[in-house]
């Protein structure tokens, strides 16, 4: 996410006004009694606010675009939900708030889809979270989340592992270049068998035209089910080669093919 780009929805960062905790308090009641210039001027000066917000969820690939918008809903929300008798800081109040507009919408747009309960579940979890947080100085426990919702643990935790990101077979894990290892390079896929690849003659023949060591990480990875890890064991190299060999033994068999 490009939060350190200086335009963001049209509005330059580096530009944004800084408004003053005396200046907020002038323009409260006047924002209150419907007068939309000390509104905008409100708004824009907080904006700098929504812009740390995102800071949070820089690890997201999301537009930063969206998340700007979506965190600007929620400033204006505490803005007209905020109350000035109570002794709090307006910043103090519109965080969660915005950060709350921000995950609402990262978990409405998620991927997969989650059943209203479950998100609200979670939803309440994350809140429970933060403020608990706040409270015990560390992260609490899933059990602890779980009592002030007063909901069971299971419940919590497959609420809060539901929201959670896909992660895609081609993540990179380590290694650099040609050498880069996936996720799906980890995976062991019991049900892979031979039967179907020997039958096919064009692939007895591409197999048999590569080196000894390649038609054996190729038997063992993809005949036998086995991880690039356990193949390193057994011919005795690392496995970032074994990955790189299988690499070119497949792109070598494809062109064969």
């Amino acid at each position: 996410m490009a939060i350190g780009k200086v335009e963001i929805c049209g509005v330059d960062t580096s530009a944004l006004p800084v408004i003053s905790n005396e200046r907020m308090r002038e323009l409260f009641p006047l924002v209150h009694s419907g007068c939309q210039q000390a509104r905008e001027e409100f708004i824009r000066g907080n904006l700098r606010l929504v812009l740390s917000v995102l800071q949070r969820f820089h690890h997201r690939c999301e537009n930063v675009d969206d998340l700007f918008q979506v965190g600007c809903i929620g400033l204006i929300k505490a803005l007209d939900n905020f109350d000035v008798t109570q002794n709090v800081r307006f910043s103090t109040y519109a965080v969660p708030m915005i950060i709350g507009e921000i995950r609402r919408y990262l978990r409405d747009n998620n991927a997969i889809r989650v059943s209203r309960s479950l998100r609200d579940i979670a939803y309440k979890a994350l809140q429970a979270r933060d403020r608990l947080q706040t409270e015990l100085g560390r992260e609490p426990t899933a059990a602890e989340i779980a009592r002030a919702l007063d909901q069971s643990e299971e419940d919590v935790t497959l609420a809060l592992e539901a929201i959670q990101d896909p992660i895609s077979l081609f993540e990179p894990i380590g290694g650099e270049g040609a050498d880069a290892l996936t996720i799906g390079d980890q995976v062991r896929d019991e049900s892979v068998s031979s039967d179907g690849w020997l039958q096919d003659i064009a692939i007895q023949d591409a197999l048999r035209r590569l080196s000894e060591r390649e038609q054996k990480i190729i038997s063992l990875r993809f005949f036998q089910g086995r991880t690039q890890m356990e193949v390193a064991g057994e011919i005795g190299i690392s496995q970032a080669q074994v990955s790189r060999l299988e690499k070119a033994a497949l792109a070598h068999m494809k062109k064969l093919i």
